[in-house]
């Protein structure tokens, strides 16, 4: 069931019903700009929403969506597949264009990668991409010697049973956040922080949509901003390199000097947010512009 406030914001029903994994998706209705927000590998949509909230103080529809799989048990997770997580967003992003005539999608690390497919596949109504911390590789500071090799395992009719456990400093320089976090990913309630461990045939699916994209990214011509701390316990900054040196568009960078790989939640989320809000206006204030031109030129031909 959903139930909308006066507000204008829809959220999922946050009981579990008979073995059903809670619906922590948020939606808030806002103008003719919509933003889809993606969430990482093991995550939950409550990780963006402070900069969801700020692009809905500005005026915009924002859908933080939530993953297949996620939210729930380790099994739940490990049984998803990577197509299953593009179709959660494909949903999303179906969920939105009845609203807007101008759409955003962006995400936090393995969401960014998530929303970048979704720009290759519809063109013509993904009009800007948000990254955060997006990951290609998980080659931070804080990954230990066996995450190299991990890099190479894709999806296979072998049983992956191994789960791979979070380690400090869990993406999070900020340590009362951290602390929340933590302890919520430990008391075994996935549907706030995500799970405390994460299976390794998740890690397969992940690396198999990051050599799609991959392939991708020359043709994904929407402009982008990503923001990526310096300093990533997981993924570093060699990730956003590579997509601001590959994407076929134009990219705005803002590299992070005080957060970790949780940039959304971390200490820097205020000027995540200001960002985000500047790039979204700017984007909007171009798209309408060159549409004003069009028109004008369409105008001036038919005379």
């Amino acid at each position: 069931m959903r139930g909308e406030s006066p507000q204008g914001n829809v959220q999922g029903d946050e009981r579990k019903n008979a073995g059903q994994i809670p619906d922590r998706s948020q939606y808030i209705r806002g103008g003719r700009l919509g933003v889809l927000l993606v969430h990482g590998l093991g995550g939950t949509p409550i990780e963006l929403r402070f900069v969801a909230h700020a692009l809905a103080q500005a005026g915009h529809t924002v859908h933080c969506c939530q993953l297949t799989g996620h939210c729930g048990t380790p099994e739940e997770l490990r049984r998803s597949t990577w197509r299953e997580w593009y179709q959660s967003v494909e949903a999303a992003h179906d969920r939105l264009r009845p609203d807007c005539d101008i759409i955003l999608a962006g995400g936090l690390s393995m969401g960014g990668i998530l929303a970048t497919h979704l720009a290759y596949h519809r063109p013509d109504s993904v009009h800007g991409l948000l990254l955060y911390a997006p990951t290609l590789r998980l080659d931070g500071w804080s990954m230990p010697w066996y995450s190299r090799p991990l890099h190479w395992v894709r999806p296979s009719p072998i049983r992956l049973e191994l789960d791979l456990t979070e380690r400090e400093p869990y993406g999070l320089k900020d340590e009362r956040v951290r602390a929340l976090v933590v302890s919520s990913m430990q008391s075994g309630d996935a549907t706030l922080a995500g799970t405390f461990s994460t299976p390794l045939r998740c890690f397969a699916n992940f690396n198999a949509l990051v050599a799609l994209v991959k392939r991708e990214l020359g043709s994904v011509r929407q402009p982008a901003l990503i923001v990526h701390p310096r300093h990533d316990d997981m993924a570093s900054l060699r990730n956003a390199h590579y997509l601001q040196a590959h994407l076929g568009g134009l990219v705005d960078t803002l590299v992070l000097n005080d957060s970790y790989h949780m940039v959304t939640l971390d200490q820097q989320r205020h000027l995540v947010a200001e960002r985000t809000t500047r790039f979204v206006s700017w984007l909007e204030d171009a798209i309408v512009a060159k549409g004003e031109t069009a028109r004008m030129i369409r105008g001036i031909s038919g005379e």
